[in-house]
């Protein structure tokens, strides 16, 4: 399974997996079905309407050309990296430093897409995403961006070494605001400070969960944040 490595600011190094050439094929097989609704709605409506002629034949190649041509580059831009198909499979775009693309980057990936997918049918992005070994396509290359999985495979809602607890109470219930993939990148982030005896991250890590959740509390950073992951943990569990 590939993963990427990157080196946050705090000199903190996480892991991504990327994502596999099957999740891509079947987000993009997702983003063509989104655009062939829209299509046969546009014709639908049209035909309703009874509107007939150029004119009328001109319009609705616009209304369904310019969506298909422009759907990836505004999906990417305004959605974090991610189009419907990219949502359904939580995988999104990230540059390879582990950093957002910039609207540059997304334009980059969008003007390339003509050679990946538009000639034989993809193969050539199937190709160059096989062999490359970290998930890019040839705009992904020239981007400097890979496709990673934003929610990490797991086979409980508990986190590592937190065991259910009968009765136990969630101290914080805002802990639930929490998404999954936030929580595995607290539990990581947490092991690496600790491991350097990093406070200072440990502190960014719990100011930045309070801001999330709203949380109040004057526990100190390492007991709330153990706190949190095992509320989000009993919360997930319970859910």
């Amino acid at each position: 399974m590939a993963t990427i490595r990157v080196h946050t600011a705090q000199n903190v190094s996480l892991e991504y997996e990327v994502a596999s050439l099957g999740d891509r094929i079947v987000a993009a097989i997702l983003d063509n079905l989104v655009l062939g609704a829209w299509a046969i709605a546009c014709v639908l409506i049209f035909a309703a309407m009874g509107l007939k002629g150029g004119t009328a034949t001109a319009s609705m190649g616009l209304l369904i050309g310019v969506p298909y041509v422009f759907y990836h580059l505004v999906c990417e831009v305004f959605f974090n990296g991610q189009s419907i198909g990219k949502q359904a499979r939580d995988i999104r775009v990230m540059r390879l430093d582990g950093t957002a693309p910039s609207v540059g980057d997304y334009l980059l990936r969008w003007l390339l897409r003509i050679v990946d997918t538009g000639l034989f049918g993809g193969l050539v992005a199937i190709i160059t995403i096989a062999a490359n070994g970290r998930g890019q396509r040839l705009g992904d290359m020239a981007a400097g961006t890979t496709v990673v999985k934003v929610r990490p495979q797991a086979t409980s809602p508990l986190a590592p070494g937190l065991s259910p607890i009968e009765g136990y109470q969630p101290v914080f219930p805002q802990a639930a605001l929490l998404a999954d993939h936030d929580v595995a990148l607290i539990r990581q982030l947490m092991q690496q400070a600790k491991a350097r005896d990093n406070y200072e991250v440990l502190n960014e890590i719990a100011n930045k969960v309070k801001e999330i959740t709203g949380i109040r509390t004057d526990l100190p950073d390492g007991p709330f944040l153990q706190t949190v992951l095992r509320d989000h943990a009993h919360l997930a569990a319970s859910a």
